[in-house]
């Protein structure tokens, strides 16, 4: 128990710098900036912070939310997202007390940096993308089995992606012919047949990173959960965000199902066979 508790508070302190990290790669990565150089300053008056300015959620609170030079607010979601990375660790590394932990956490906090930037950009890149998906190969027991099951799933969410974009296409199509029928002006301004993409490309490699992490069945109710928060969502935000990202959904549903793999485990076999 103490060996528990002792790496827990370590993968604490390293999440929270994590977390800081993190900012740095929401932050810079979109805008195709570097993550090394130049060091970080503050975006209003442009002066260079000092690395005593840097530390996770100790700096934002000393300096009560302010930047040290010109005074101007903090965005809240520097040390949030700090905590988050500490937060992660430490359920994480608590779980499963090993040195693999901590490469799964870290798989974990780049899908939480890619949540946010999937929100603010309805884009992910690649870089964090792919990197989380190796750590999770990386970090399972069976790193031959857990590639094995991130092909399985990628191909399958690839077939999947393909065919709802063939319906809704269809669907879209049927529909523009019907009004450039009833109005044959309207022809110049539609593309038929239309193109819709109902799953963003940048969704293939987290449901990799699923079936790597948790396997075929737990897999499969990650997804399962994850369509069932999204479309919970969409109900609620329909007419104020019709584009909702998916990305965030998979990696909470995917954070869930890891986290209470016994429960789920349980949940799933009862379903199956009563």
């Amino acid at each position: 128990m103490e060996y528990r508790l002792f790496l827990t508070v370590i993968a604490l302190f390293i999440g929270a710098s994590i977390g800081s990290f993190l900012n740095v790669l929401i932050h810079r990565v979109p805008l195709g900036e570097s993550v090394m150089y130049p060091p970080s300053s503050c975006p209003q008056c442009g002066n260079r912070l000092r690395w005593y300015h840097n530390l996770p959620l100790l700096s934002w609170i000393f300096l009560k939310g302010r930047c040290a030079f010109c005074g101007e607010p903090i965005s809240i979601r520097y040390p949030l997202v700090e905590l988050t990375g500490a937060a992660i660790f430490g359920i994480v590394v608590y779980k499963n007390p090993s040195a693999d932990s901590f490469v799964i956490a870290l798989g974990f906090s780049l899908i939480a940096a890619l949540a946010l930037i999937d929100l603010k950009y309805k884009a992910v890149p690649d870089s964090i993308n792919i990197s989380a998906l190796f750590l999770f190969i990386a970090g399972a027991p069976h790193i031959m089995e857990a590639l094995q099951n991130a092909l399985l799933f990628a191909g399958g969410f690839s077939l999947l992606r393909i065919t709802v974009g063939f319906y809704v296409s269809l669907k879209e199509e049927f529909r523009l012919k019907k009004r450039v029928k009833e109005a044959p002006w309207l022809k110049s301004y539609f593309k038929i047949p239309p193109n819709v993409e109902a799953l963003g490309e940048g969704d293939i490699p987290i449901a990799a990173a699923i079936g790597a992490l948790l396997g075929i069945k737990a897999g499969v109710f990650a997804l399962f959960l994850a369509a069932l928060l999204a479309i919970f969502v969409s109900i609620l935000s329909r007419k104020k965000n019709p584009e909702l990202p998916f990305i965030p959904f998979l990696g909470l549903s995917m954070f869930i199902v890891y986290i209470f793999d016994e429960n789920v485990t349980n949940l799933l076999e009862y379903l199956l066979h009563g």
